[in-house]
């Protein structure tokens, strides 16, 4: 299937259906020698796991990572390492009763419409089970980002019009929302289970911050590291925009209030969001990405079935409310994969 395949020099190719078998990822350009295990990989899968609390989807996926190949020995062989994460808790009987149906917001009549066949179990790979493959891949990236000194945090800064107020990093996975203000965590989940209790759901803003990344990575002018995260990041299904740095604020500001300047300890400010001319600068990569509501809501819709006839829809089964607490290890798995694969083409490019 093109399309399933992210990457350059650092590449993942994923694989598998919500409710089929398994899903997994198979990835290549993993440095050698570097020391690997199942749990290097597990600590983010458990971030992602569907069941963690009253604000996320109750369906219970342990993702028990299992390496089919590329370690030996506890060290990364150079070969192409796989990723295994069985299917344990299906239930595509949840679907019969609108199988025929075209779920509002969901890619169910865009894949019948490109493919002419579609998995209606959960839409197949449009189904966001399909990202756990992605935190596998991301963990690896990690693991080799960590060497280099570089860091990625994302958090919730925004649910349903509540916005954070302040910046607490160590709240960010003491709250089941993943946000990086306690206080507004609370307001946070408050009204995501009365919009749960409703039938409804609710959207946010995630921020991602990478540190440490070294200045000169991005490939001018069609792969700007910039261009490339925000690649990453829209290929999330649940991802509807993005912005870096100063962002959208950008339109009404004046060149002499966004120029970032400099001074002999270095840029003054960071407007840009660590990205000037699609490479990066040595600052902080900062940006941020909106997402939609969850589709799946169990509130009466109105659509129409694959006969093209109108139908009244309700969506049952288990899904999350907010997409915001579990996408936010999904964001981390991608920016590492992007940097890493710069890094990656940088080296190439000085050789």
């Amino acid at each position: 299937m093109p399309g399933s395949t992210f990457g350059e020099r650092f590449k993942m190719t994923t694989f598998g259906e919500s409710h089929g078998e398994a899903i997994g990822v198979i990835i290549e350009g993993v440095t050698p020698g570097v020391e690997l295990n199942e749990d290097d990989i597990q600590v983010q899968m458990d971030r992602r796991k569907p069941g963690q609390s009253s604000v996320t989807t109750p369906r219970k996926e342990y993702d028990k990572v299992r390496i089919l190949s590329g370690v030996f020995e506890g060290r990364t062989t150079g070969t192409p390492l796989s990723v295994m994460l069985n299917n344990t808790d299906m239930r595509p009987s949840a679907y019969d009763d609108i199988k025929q149906m075209y779920r509002p917001g969901h890619a169910d009549f865009s894949y019948d419409q490109k493919y002419g066949i579609r998995d209606y179990r959960g839409s197949g790979r449009a189904s966001g089970r399909e990202t756990a493959a992605r935190v596998a891949a991301g963990a690896v990236a990690r693991k080799l980002l960590e060497r280099r000194g570089v860091s990625v945090m994302a958090y919730t800064t925004e649910v349903a019009g509540i916005r954070c107020e302040t910046f607490h990093p160590d709240a960010i996975e003491q709250n089941p929302v993943r946000a990086c203000d306690p206080e507004a965590a609370a307001k946070m989940i408050a009204r995501i289970e009365q919009l749960a209790a409703e039938g409804d759901s609710c959207g946010g803003i995630v921020e991602c911050r990478i540190s440490g990344a070294a200045a000169g990575l991005g490939e001018p002018v069609f792969d700007k590291l910039d261009a490339e995260l925000a690649k990453a990041m829209l290929s999330i299904g649940a991802i509807k925009g993005i912005e870096f740095g100063t962002g959208f604020q950008a339109a009404s500001m004046l060149g002499s209030e966004h120029n970032d300047q400099m001074d002999e300890n270095g840029f003054i400010t960071n407007h840009a969001g660590g990205v000037i001319g699609g490479i990066s600068t040595g600052a902080d990569i900062i940006f941020r990405v909106v997402i939609k509501p969850t589709s799946s809501i169990s509130k009466p819709q109105r659509t129409i079935d694959t006969e093209g006839n109108e139908r009244e829809i309700t969506t049952i089964g288990r899904h999350d409310p907010c997409i915001c607490p579990r996408v936010v290890p999904v964001i981390e798995a991608m920016a590492c994969m992007v940097i890493e694969d710069h890094y990656k083409r940088q080296a190439a490019l000085l050789y």
